[in-house]
C-alpha cells in the first residue's frame, strides 16, 4: 500500500464543498489548501457551479486531470459511492473526514468501503477523522486556519486516533519547540491503520521519532504493531487510553475501537525494545522533544546543576522516581568545580550532586561547573536548572552552555520557566539543538527518554 500521495500530492480534490455555507468542513479544507499550499486543489459537489470564480465539478470523474488525493467531507450515506468513483478515476489515495459509520453502528457502510478499497489496494485514512497535516504540502483538518497553532517543521511524526488529542499535542509541541514532520488523525482507521503508518514512517527521511495515541486495536493488530515497532530503526512512543473500564467504554463510543486489556498491552510494550510507553501528555511531549535532538542511549547517570537548592532537591526526587541515578561527585571533580567558581559563591556553593551554585551565581559559574561535570566518565547527561531572575544570570547563558555540551559530546537538558521575558535565553538553547523544559519534571523526563531508547 503506497501512502506517499497522502502526504505529498500534486493534485487534490475536496468533495462536498458548499456554495452557501463557507463554514462547511469541506469549504474550510478547500480554502486552506487552495490558498495556502502548493498542491493544486479542486472543488467537487454534485450540483456543480462555481466557488469564488473557481469551477465546482459534479464528480471527481468530471475533472479533466489526474487527481492524486481526494478529501471526502460528504454525508456518510454518499461516501461509498464517492469512494468507488475515486477508485475508478485513478485517484491514488483518499481521506474520509466524514463521520457516521461504525462509531454509530453503520457497519454496512464501513464494510462496503473496506471491501472495495482492499480489492483495489486503495489507501484511505478515516473515516471520522481530521486526516493529515503534512507541513508545506497539505492540511485536511477542517479547522479554520486562523485558529490553528502549528509547530515548526521538524522530525517528529504523530499519529492519533483522536483528532482532538492530535490538535492539542500540536499546540503543546509548538509551545515546547518540538518540530513536526507529519501529523495524522486516523479516526476509525478502517483501512490505513497504525501498522501501515509505522511501516511508512520508518522509511520516511523527514521523520526521526514516531509517536502514537492509541485507543484500541482489532484482534491481533496490537501484537503485530508491537513486533513491527521493535524492528523499527527509530524510537516509537505510544500513549494508550482505555486503561480503566470507563475509559474502555469511552473508546468504543468514540472510534468503535476495541480497547483490549491495558495491562497485557503495557506488559507487551515493556518486553520489546524500541517501543516506549508514555503514561501521559507531559511524558509524550518531553520524550518527543528529547529524542528529536538526542538518540544516544544512556544508563541513567545524571549530573544536576542549579541556582536553587530547592530546585535541585526536586530534580533529585524526580530522577529517583524515574530510575535515574544522581551519583556523588569525586573529590577531584569537587576541587575542579570549586577552583573555577567566582569569589562571590566559592565559599557558599554546595558542591555535591546536585551542585547548588546559589542565587549569587553568575554565567561563568554555570559554564565551568557544567564543563567539570561533563569530564566525569560516570556522568552521561547534565540537567541545568536555570532561574533567569537571578541577578548574575544573563540571556547569553543558553548559547554558552550549548557550546559546552557540543564540545563534550554529551547531552545537556535545561529547565527554564517559559515566559516571553526569558525568550532570548531559551532560544540560546533551542537554536543550538538543546531541549528546554518549562518544568523540572519535564526536564527529568527528557533525560529518562534517553534511558528508555534501545541502542542501535
Amino acid at each position: 500500500m503506497n501512502l506517499q500521495a497522502l502526504f505529498k500530492p500534486k493534485t487534490m480534490a475536496v468533495i462536498g464543498v458548499s456554495t452557501t455555507n463557507e463554514r462547511h468542513p469541506a469549504n474550510v479544507i478547500y480554502n486552506k489548501n487552495h490558498h495556502r499550499y502548493p498542491v493544486e486543489t479542486l472543488a467537487v459537489n454534485p450540483r456543480g457551479g462555481s466557488l469564488k470564480g473557481d469551477p465546482i465539478f459534479p464528480a471527481i470523474s468530471d475533472i479533466p486531470k489526474q487527481i492524486e488525493l481526494a478529501v471526502i467531507a460528504a454525508r456518510a450515506d454518499y461516501v461509498p459511492d464517492i469512494l468507488q468513483d475515486c477508485i475508478k478515476s485513478g485517484v491514488k489515495a483518499a481521506i474520509v473526514v466524514s463521520g457516521g459509520f461504525s462509531e454509530v453502528g453503520r457497519l454496512d457502510l464501513r464494510d462496503r468501503m473496506v471491501a472495495m478499497a482492499r480489492e483495489a489496494h486503495f489507501p484511505f485514512v478515516g473515516p471520522n477523522c481530521l486526516g493529515i497535516y503534512s507541513p508545506g504540502y497539505v492540511d485536511s483538518f477542517f479547522l479554520p486556519a486562523e485558529r490553528m497553532i502549528k509547530p515548526d517543521e521538524g522530525n517528529v511524526a504523530f499519529v492519533s486516533q483522536s483528532g482532538g488529542i492530535l490538535v492539542d499535542q500540536m499546540i503543546k509541541f509548538a509551545d515546547e519547540g518540538v518540530g513536526l514532520s507529519k501529523a495524522v488523525s486516523i479516526g476509525n482507521k478502517d483501512v490505513v491503520n497504525e501498522l501501515n503508518l509505522l511501516h511508512f514512517l520508518a522509511r520516511d527521511r523527514e521523520t526521526k521519532v514516531i509517536a502514537f495515541y492509541v485507543e484500541g486495536f482489532e484482534k491481533d493488530e496490537g501484537r503485530e504493531f508491537v513486533l513491527a515497532a521493535e524492528k523499527c530503526p527509530k524510537p516509537v512512543l505510544v500513549l494508550k487510553s482505555g486503561k480503566s473500564s470507563a475509559g474502555k467504554r469511552a473508546v468504543s463510543s468514540h472510534t468503535a475501537s476495541l480497547a483490549g486489556d491495558y495491562q497485557n498491552f503495557s506488559a507487551a510494550l515493556a518486553q520489546h525494545e524500541g517501543v516506549i510507553e508514555v503514561l501521559n501528555e507531559l511524558e509524550l511531549v518531553s520524550f518527543c522533544e528529547s529524542l528529536s535532538l538526542y538518540q544516544t542511549p544512556i544508563n541513567g547517570n545524571i549530573g544536576v546543576v542549579t541556582g536553587s537548592g530547592g530546585h535541585g532537591a526536586l530534580a533529585v526526587d524526580a530522577c529517583s522516581a524515574q530510575g535515574l541515578s544522581v551519583p556523588e561527585l569525586g573529590e577531584e571533580t569537587k576541587k575542579e568545580i570549586e577552583k573555577h567558581l567566582s569569589s562571590s559563591v566559592k565559599t557558599i556553593a554546595s558542591i555535591h550532586n546536585p551542585v547548588d551554585l546559589t542565587g549569587s551565581a553568575i554565567d561563568d559559574d554555570f559554564v565551568s561547573t557544567v564543563q567539570a561535570l561533563f569530564t566525569m566518565p560516570e556522568i552521561e547527561c547534565v540537567i541545568a536548572l536555570l532561574l533567569p531572575y537571578l541577578p548574575g544570570i544573563t540571556m547569553d547563558l543558553g548559547s554558552r552552555l550549548s557550546n559546552v555540551s557540543r564540545q563534550a559530546g554529551k547531552p545537556l537538558i535545561a529547565y527554564v520557566p517559559h515566559v516571553d521575558k526569558y525568550r532570548m535565553l531559551i532560544e540560546g538553547f533551542e537554536l543550538n539543538g538543546i531541549p528546554v523544559s518549562p518544568s523540572i519534571e519535564g526536564a527529568v523526563l527528557m533525560a529518562t527518554a534517553l534511558k528508555r531508547i534501545k541502542p542501535w
